[in-house]
């Protein structure tokens, strides 16, 4: 059992169909947990962390998000020493992506055998969905929120410590999309010009009004949305771009995940799976 972490009757299955060999029992349960996380694999994991690593010197860093199918098991020991081993893993290796990671090694043993394991010995499919490694212009600082669910990853040139933790709580908070309004992804403005179109149009105005609408609406969405431009959470009457200026500092870029941000969540009807469980349990 602590070699594997399966359960007891698990481990005992094991002994007896490999007639007490320990090593041949572990390399069986380690088989079972594999494929008990390939049947898994089609459920839908939209739970999870963001892990955040930084080197001692504050110039290296990496951002990751490790997804699960519940809270409780995001709240996992097992499941949150992976999702930090992962962000130290991207940070040092420098893998260019997710496949590649998962075939960089854990003691000895794949992170995608890791995972697969783990997912055994737990019971719910987990996935490694995205990381970012980022070389720092000035000093890299992080801010965890919400039991890991969201995660900041700041680069700032001048100011202090102090400092930068406002950023990167104002960030949380405010979720920005970018720096400033021409990191805005295209597609966002497509879909908040459509809406605004759809919008102005009914207003039966002139179509140059209409027009002049629109643009107002969509300059308006990319101050709301752009960092440098939103109100300080701590003082609204002053811009970050303000805040800024004001220590002499500079912030290079950042990085926000969300958990399962943008994955589509299973509803389940709790009361609804009792009731069919009750009526099967009695036929």
């Amino acid at each position: 059992r602590e070699r594997t972490g399966a359960g007891m009757m698990e481990c005992k299955k094991a002994l007896t169909e490999t007639e007490g060999d320990i090593d041949a029992a572990a390399e069986a349960l380690r088989k079972s947990g594999l494929a008990k996380a390939d049947k898994k694999a089609s459920r839908v994991a939209a739970e999870g962390v963001v892990a955040i690593h930084i080197a001692a010197d504050g110039k290296l860093g990496a951002i990751v998000e490790v997804n699960c199918e519940t809270d409780f098991v995001a709240k996992n020991d097992d499941f949150l020493a992976l999702a930090n081993k992962l962000a130290e893993l991207v940070a040092t290796r420098n893998p260019v992506d997710v496949a590649a990671l998962s075939t960089l090694e854990i003691n000895g043993v794949s992170v995608e055998e890791t995972r697969k394991a783990l997912i055994g010995k737990i019971g719910e499919n987990m996935s490694i969905r995205r990381f970012r490694r980022v070389e720092a212009t000035g000093a890299l600082n992080n801010y965890i929120h919400g039991g890991a669910k969201v995660g900041v990853l700041v680069d700032i040139t001048g100011g202090d410590v102090p400092l930068a933790k406002d950023v990167s709580m104002h960030i949380a908070a405010s979720k920005p999309k970018s720096l400033d309004s021409k990191g805005v992804p295209a597609e966002d403005i497509a879909k908040e010009r459509a809406v605004a179109e759809g919008k102005a149009a009914e207003s039966g105005k002139p179509p140059e009004i209409v027009a002049k609408m629109v643009e107002g609406s969509i300059a308006k969405y990319l101050k709301e949305v752009s960092l440098l431009s939103q109100p300080f959470v701590k003082d609204e009457k002053m811009t970050i771009e303000a805040l800024m200026k004001s220590r002499s500092a500079v912030i290079n870029g950042f990085t926000l995940y969300v958990v399962g941000e943008g994955i589509e969540k299973k509803v389940t009807d709790f009361a609804a799976e009792v009731a069919e469980a009750a009526a099967a349990a009695a036929r």
